[in-house]
């Protein structure tokens, strides 16, 4: 079984949180702007990354008009919304890869943002493809086995195509082939197992274990770069010390 990165079990928690605090509507916008741009296609049947989005989008109760305009921004149609998906790549405390993606109207301004939010938490603006080639597009579902035994969903995932299965905190982290994201879904509802979030995401190939110091470091880094208006999605390889992820888990 390979590593996992902490990022993805925390992330699910924050968005979580942020449905409560109302912030999970332009995060989402973010999702579904970013994966129109990249793939310039409007159509869920065809666009696999917009068609999760707009999932995630409909379970946060956002408005069809919100997930309509958001289309259309991504594909550049409303008038004065014209931005362009942008990538940037660097390194976090401890050396952990950072790879931000970033919707722009503006290229100079987000990337002024982007190395200051790496600067002020010890880590660094890199060029492009420093970090990029550390990750792979996999599907990634995160889930809770609830009755079903660990043994029988691993069973099952494998048997549908899923690559890799593995506790991950009080979460299972399933991993697959983007194109068989959709399949494995299938499988799992079919068998009445649910799951907390399912996406295609940039996983990474190896993994950076940080100190207590660099973990809170890395989270603060993290998190500001998602909170910046312009930034949909960040992806790392960090991992934290037990110590840390338990005193986490009691905030």
């Amino acid at each position: 079984m390979a590593g996992h990165s902490h990022w993805a079990g925390i992330k699910h928690k924050k968005e979580k949180e942020d449905k409560k605090r109302g912030r999970i509507f332009s995060r989402i916008t973010k999702q579904i702007m970013t994966a129109v741009r990249q793939h310039n296609d409007k159509n869920p049947d065809t666009n696999l990354e917009l068609k999760y989005a707009i999932e995630d989008a409909k379970a946060a109760n956002m408005p069809k008009e919100n997930i309509e305009r958001a289309i259309l921004k991504g594909a550049g149609e409303l008038e004065g919304q014209q931005v362009e998906p942008v990538r940037y790549e660097g390194y976090g405390p401890g050396g952990a890869a950072v790879m931000v993606d970033a919707l722009t109207d503006n290229r100079n301004r987000t990337t002024s943002h982007v190395r200051k939010i790496f600067e002020s938490h010890g880590g660094e603006l890199g060029t492009n493809g420093c970090v990029s080639w550390m990750f792979e597009t996999k599907g990634l579902i995160l889930l809770e086995l609830n009755s079903f035994s660990e043994e029988d969903v691993f069973d099952l995932a494998v048997e549908v195509g899923a690559e890799d299965f593995q506790a991950a905190g009080d979460t299972y982290e399933l991993t697959c082939r983007p194109t068989d994201l959709e399949p494995v879904k299938a499988a799992l509802r079919e068998a009445g197992i649910e799951w907390e979030s399912a996406e295609i995401t940039q996983m990474p190939q190896g993994y950076v274990d940080l100190d207590a110091e660099e973990g809170r470091k890395m989270l603060e880094l993290m998190d500001d770069m998602e909170d910046d208006e312009d930034v949909a999605n960040v992806y790392s390889n960090f991992n934290l010390p037990p110590e840390l992820v338990a005193a986490m888990a009691e905030q």
